[in-house]
């Protein structure tokens, strides 16, 4: 008889039956700010069920990298800007099931100032990169965790 599809909603026969895996990722919030507006670099991208996200650009620590550097090189490649980190901006962490995995999944987060760079989506992971208005990063962002960060940052702003 086949098992059962794992799913977020069905974590106990995930805990039974899977391996888990600890990955780590690392990203940021990009900031630029000009006389007129504060934005932030959003990316877009397919989700496991193929819906369009916009979320905050992250990816996987390798191996000898820093949390830090790991942000700093994803946001390069995700979006092709150069930045720099302001601020420790917070740690998000969550579990979900991929075939005969569960995950634990831990993503830190940098608040981070734009240095140079014209935004690309060169990334094939990546559908689409915009600088969107602060004010309307929150409704953008597709997680809540995400969007908790961004009003976080908004405490910050000062600093970048």
């Amino acid at each position: 008889m086949p098992h059962p599809s794992p799913s977020r909603f069905n974590l106990r026969y995930v805990t039974r039956s899977r391996a888990t895996v600890d990955e780590t990722s690392a990203g940021g919030l990009v900031v630029r700010r000009d006389d007129k507006a504060v934005q932030v670099a959003l990316i877009a991208r397919y989700d496991r069920r193929n819906r369009l996200v916009w979320s905050l650009p992250k990816g996987h620590v390798e191996e000898g990298e820093t949390v830090e550097q790991a942000a700093l090189r994803e946001v390069l490649e995700e979006t092709g800007l150069v930045a720099s980190i302001v601020a420790p901006l917070g740690v998000i962490d969550f579990w979900f099931a991929v075939e005969d995995r569960r995950i634990h999944k831990t993503v830190h987060h940098f608040l981070m100032r734009y240095d140079s760079g014209v935004i690309s989506d060169e990334d094939p992971e990546v559908v689409e990169v915009q600088w969107v208005d602060f004010e309307e990063v929150p409704a953008r962002l597709a997680y809540r965790d995400e969007r908790r960060l961004v009003a976080k940052a908004r405490g910050m702003l000062g600093e970048v």
